[in-house]
This record gives structure tokens, C-alpha cells and sequence, in this order.
């Protein structure tokens, strides 16, 4: 939801911010996970949204709420107004990260709604379906530097060469479990895959995954 509202007030995705120094402490306090930019970074707009889908780059959802409106709060209220409009009736957003509060929920039927919508902007769709993304040179990586979809690197880490997983945006908290929300493509459709509340963490096999990759199997049998 983060991604989609930005993708959606943001004129121009060329277009650059700093990154607020500010809000890293807090972040790191809260074991978020990172894209890789530092305090003062001077990034696009597009890096970030990158940032966000790929390697769950908490910086970067945080960046990019605060270039849409004055605050996270403000944002977050447009999250939760977009969701309704949506259809999302069993959702509630209190951040733009994902992280756990007990009044940010969601249902795998609304997350399924809001992937779907999502998936009809172009823009979304590329970034969703891709393996890797090279970042611009910042003031902390003058060179530049590569993120890489935390999905793809796990099956690659378990072995998982499931072609029909077109793309994918993992989350995990130790409250929400394992969860997944999949792009798959199986003899010619396209089908949308939400997985909640997988058994396991970060150091374990990847359950969430393995259920997208037994989920196309099936699909494939019922095909044939």
C-alpha cells in the first residue's frame, strides 16, 4: 500500500529527496529491515520504491511517505482511506513499514484486492516482477550499489527454481509469521497468491514460498 499511494502522488519518479537522519535511530531500535541508505543520502524516488519492494527497505517507506505528505500519520490516514475505497473491510494501517501494532491488521482476502489493483500500474508491476535493481551513486555508496528481491534470494538460498513465481513481496514479523503476496503464471494465467502466517523465521526453511511453489505445482497438475 506504501508503494501504490506513493507510485500514485508522485509526479515524477526521477525526482529526489534526503534522506532525514531522524528517523533511522528509530528505525534500527525496531530491528526494521534496510534497504542499505544512510542518513543524508540523496535518492530518486524510483531507488526508493525499489527500496521498499525488493528488499523491504523500511528508509525508503518511511522517505517516501514523508516526500507524499508532512508526516507518517498524515500518510497513513490516506493508506487506510485508499483501502477502504478498495473494498479492504477487515484492514487497519498504523504505519507505512509493516512493523507489528496490535491495530495494524490486514486479511489475506484484502491483501489479494490490493495486489490486484496494484498490479494494473505498470510501473508497480515491473518493480514486483524484478529480480534486482542497481541504485544511483549516494553520498554513502559512491559507487552505487545493487538490492535484490528478498524472495528471489531465498530461492535461490533453499534450492527453489519454481518458473512460474513471477514475482513476490515477503514480510515477516515473530506476531504475523511468514507471509507472502506472489505473481504466479500457469499455463498461460496469471494468479495472485497470498500466504499469512507461515510457520517459521527468517533462519528457517522458507514455508511461505514453498506454498507458492506447491500452490503452481497444483495448478499445473489441474492444467494437465
Amino acid at each position: 500500500m506504501t508503494a501504490v499511494l506513493a507510485m500514485e502522488k508522485l509526479d515524477n519518479l526521477d525526482d529526489t529527496t534526503v534522506l532525514d537522519g531522524d528517523m533511522f535511530q528509530e528505525l534500527y531500535a525496531q530491528g526494521a529491515s534496510m534497504a542499505g541508505f544512510a542518513p543524508q543520502d540523496q535518492v530518486s524516488y524510483g531507488d526508493l520504491l525499489y527500496g521498499a519492494l525488493l528488499p523491504s527497505g523500511a528508509e525508503c517507506c518511511e522517505a517516501l511517505a514523508r516526500v507524499c505528505n508532512d508526516s507518517e500519520e498524515a500518510f497513513v490516514k490516506e493508506m487506510n482511506q485508499k483501502a477502504k475505497k478498495l473494498g479492504m473491510k477487515h484492514t487497519n494501517f498504523k504505519n507505512v513499514t509493516g512493523l507489528h501494532d496490535k491495530d495494524h491488521y490486514t486479511t489475506a482476502e484484502d491483501l489479494s484486492l490490493l495486489l490486484k489493483y496494484a498490479l494494473k500500474n505498470q510501473e508497480f508491476y515491473e518493480i514486483f516482477t524484478a529480480k534486482s535493481h542497481s541504485m544511483a551513486p549516494t553520498a554513502s555508496h559512491p559507487e552505487g550499489f545493487t538490492v535484490y528481491s528478498t524472495m528471489r534470494q531465498e530461492m535461490e538460498q533453499n534450492g527453489i527454481s519454481e518458473p512460474g513465481i513471477l514475482g513476490g513481496k515477503t514480510g515477516y514479523t515473530s506476531e504475523a509469521g511468514l507471509c507472502l503476496g506472489s505473481l504466479l503464471s500457469v499455463g498461460g494465467k496469471e494468479y495472485i497468491l497470498i500466504t499469512a502466517g507461515a510457520p517459521g523465521t527468517h533462519e528457517t526453511e522458507p514455508s511461505h514460498i514453498l506454498d507458492a511453489a506447491e500452490v503452481c505445482r497444483q495448478l499445473s497438475l489441474i492444467g494437465s
